[in-house]
């Protein structure tokens, strides 16, 4: 049995579901492919977090942010490794994007944080699964988009001169001819134990979290027509997850409100304001894997239970945190030599008066934002956190009009990709928001290339 559309897209995520509403708002025809079956993938099990630069809610917020900010930033987090074209358009088209998800239904929280790798307040949270529902409600109710739930992608055809025209499934209709194109939107590959060991055995120990689904199907069947890859070598784990909590998927970020992070020896081995990828090589690199957020009162309570990464009281009422009135019982309850910690958390303090983190030079809470807090009001929490990865941020090369390059550097015609399955976008580290930022936006910016010839 043979199936036909305009676009064939593979994967029911936030990538997919919006290149799918772009395009059938375009007049196309559209078939989606989820392979589970239910769809939402680990857009829906996300923090719900967007990285947006001069929006109206930092308006209201009093927040100066810009499109270029947002755009140095994200270069300078991914330590320059990021495809500049990629990050620019990024930058660029991110505004219209949260305007259209607004127009879309997507409800924003109204609160905003600073976090990984931002130098403003540009964390626009809201609840991802219903922002995925919204956003596959919106497209289906068109009446141009077939949804293919249970139905895996297993191969691409490639006609003889070259260009991508079907799509090859494990079930029926077992092959599923595109006219437009083929957009690969099917997430990464954290759960896929052999890819992850391949280009980076060093987090073999990690904490995995992501939806069933992402084992690098897409990447796989890509990669079978010679398409190339990007930022493979940087797979980083996320810092701030607790090693033993089966209920939370989320890491907690008590860093970045200007928490200090030790490790068993209650050492602290880090600048803790960089992005939490790098903190989480950090932490693998420490005793057990494990390591220890330790904060005040005061900075326990600049959290917002509102923004996951930020909700410390929930954890503290699902008994997550450690606390203890003063610094030497809460290094004992740890196992940490009191005094040790003691000397620790001393010596940070004399920073934080001086201005000047001489050990590893620490100089915000986060990125450029925030100045340093001094800990010193009991009680005192800790919340033993390791690295866990939630996506592998890297995977196919694309140029910025989405389409896969080959390892000769040329397009495979016909041959799409958006969402976690492309490289390129992140580099060496990782902005908070940006992946289920770049998921809307270069779902869209495909989406509309090809409807409209351009791509």
């Amino acid at each position: 049995m043979t199936a036909i559309a305009d676009l064939v897209i593979v994967g029911g995520g936030a990538a997919g579901f919006a290149a799918a509403l772009t395009a059938a708002e375009a007049g196309l025809e559209v078939i989606l492919l989820e392979k589970l079956a239910q769809t939402g993938g680990s857009s829906a099990m996300s923090g719900g977090c967007l990285a947006f630069a001069g929006t109206d809610l930092q308006r209201t917020h009093g927040v100066e942010d810009t499109p270029d900010l947002l755009f140095q930033d994200l270069r300078e987090v991914g330590k320059f490794e990021n495809d500049e074209a990629l990050v620019r358009l990024y930058a660029d088209q991110q505004l219209a994007a949260y305007a259209w998800l607004r127009r879309c239904g997507v409800e924003f929280s109204p609160t905003l944080e600073a976090a990984s790798g931002q130098s403003a307040r540009r964390v626009h949270s809201v609840d991802p699964a219903d922002m995925v529902r919204r956003l596959a409600a919106n497209a289906l109710a068109t009446g141009r988009l077939r949804l293919l739930t249970g139905l895996a992608a297993t191969g691409l055809v490639r006609e003889a001169g070259g260009r991508v025209t079907a799509v090859r499934t494990g079930g029926s209709p077992a092959l599923i001819e595109a006219r437009r194109g083929v957009l690969l939107a099917s997430g990464g590959f954290c759960r896929n134990p052999e890819l992850v060991h391949l280009f980076a055995p060093h987090y073999d120990e990690a904490v995995f979290v992501g939806g069933a689904g992402s084992t690098g199907d897409g990447l796989r069947i890509a990669w079978k027509l010679g398409a190339d890859l990007r930022d493979m070598a940087y797979i980083k784990g996320t810092y701030g997850k607790h090693p033993t909590d089966e209920t939370n998927d989320h890491s907690l970020q008590a860093v970045y409100k200007g928490a200090i992070a030790v490790n068993q020896n209650g050492d602290r081995y880090v600048d803790e304001s960089l992005s939490y990828k790098l903190l989480g090589d950090a932490c693998m690199a420490q005793p057990y894997h494990t390591t220890y957020q330790i904060l005040d009162q005061d900075i326990f309570d600049s959290g917002d239970d509102r923004v996951r990464i930020f909700d410390f009281g929930r954890r503290l009422e699902e008994g997550l945190f450690v606390v203890a009135d003063t610094l030497a019982d809460l290094a004992t309850r740890l196992e940490i030599d009191p005094e040790r910690l003691a000397a620790t958390v001393e010596r940070y303090n004399g920073f934080v008066d001086a201005g000047a983190d001489t050990d590893f030079g620490r100089a915000h809470l986060v990125h450029r934002h925030g100045s340093l807090r001094r800990i010193e009001r009991g009680p005192f929490y800790a919340y033993p956190s390791t690295a866990v990865v939630f996506g592998t941020y890297c995977g196919l090369r694309v140029d910025t009009s989405m389409r896969v390059i080959d390892v000769d550097g040329d397009p495979i015609d016909g041959l799409f990709a958006a969402g976690e399955v492309m490289g390129g976008f992140h580099g060496a580290a990782y902005m908070t928001g940006s992946a289920l930022g770049k998921a809307v936006v270069f779902g869209r910016h495909a989406a509309a290339l090809i409807a409209t010839g351009a791509a």
